[in-house]
């Protein structure tokens, strides 16, 4: 069985969590931003930032246990509460008449920011949940061996749920310019978006799991490093 270390004070941890929330916020902010991709597709580019949030969740659970993984979640679901009352109390001060600001342009950007910051608040608050109780489930089913197996199986859930609320919230009814499909978002339309985007954040979290196991071994420490390590095999 694994040794779960007990933190009074630990920095390896304050790093990991910082890791989470900027990770979190770069994916609520800069996911604006989308590229073209594969087969005519668009991607958000917070899929390269979103998967360190499940799985750094796995991570801290592995090492810390549940009790702590959860800890992780309430920290990312108050930072984005935070930062929508950051966000209305700005949009609520009276402009300057030299701002060097566009006034629409700054409106609509954190206008934009701010529904999509709320649909990440719903989606995150259920999403990660089921994911450390999924991430345990198959630990109580698969054993403590098979770190990134485990990581996987309950990513390919979570994200899908995450992906499924996150789209439906911030979307549904909503035109974003060039990069809408033609006419308004409706439930038709949502599953062409929720499919491409949920395969590519599990993709991406799979090509994350070498960073995985590194943070495994560095928040472990090497006299600490248990079977998981020795055998991070798939």
């Amino acid at each position: 069985m694994n040794q779960e270390k007990n933190p009074a004070f630990d920095t390896k941890l304050i790093i990991a969590l910082t890791l989470y929330i900027v990770s979190l916020f770069a994916a609520n902010t800069l996911g604006l931003k989308t590229m073209p991709f594969l087969f005519g597709t668009h991607l958000s580019v917070s899929v390269f930032f979103f998967p360190f949030v499940f799985l750094m969740t796995d991570v801290i659970g592995e090492v810390y246990g549940k009790k702590m993984a959860r800890q992780f979640v309430i920290a990312g679901f108050f930072s984005i509460i935070i930062f929508l009352a950051y966000s209305l109390i700005s949009a609520l001060f009276p402009w300057s008449e030299k701002s060097m600001w566009a006034h629409d342009s700054y409106n609509q950007i954190f206008g934009v920011s701010a529904r999509i910051a709320i649909a990440s608040l719903v989606a995150f608050a259920i999403a990660e949940y089921q994911d450390v109780l999924a991430f345990f489930f198959f630990r109580r089913k698969i054993g403590t061996k098979l770190f990134g197996l485990r990581s996987i199986l309950s990513n390919l859930w979570s994200q899908l749920l995450d992906t499924t609320i996150f789209m439906a919230v911030a979307f549904l009814g909503f035109k974003i310019g060039s990069f809408e499909i033609p006419g308004i978002y409706s439930l038709q339309a949502l599953p062409l978006l929720i499919l491409p985007w949920w395969l590519y954040k599990v993709a991406m979290g799979a090509l994350y799991l070498p960073l995985s196991y590194l943070g495994l071994r560095l928040l472990r420490g090497k006299s600490n490093a248990s079977s998981t390590d020795q055998n991070p095999g798939l």
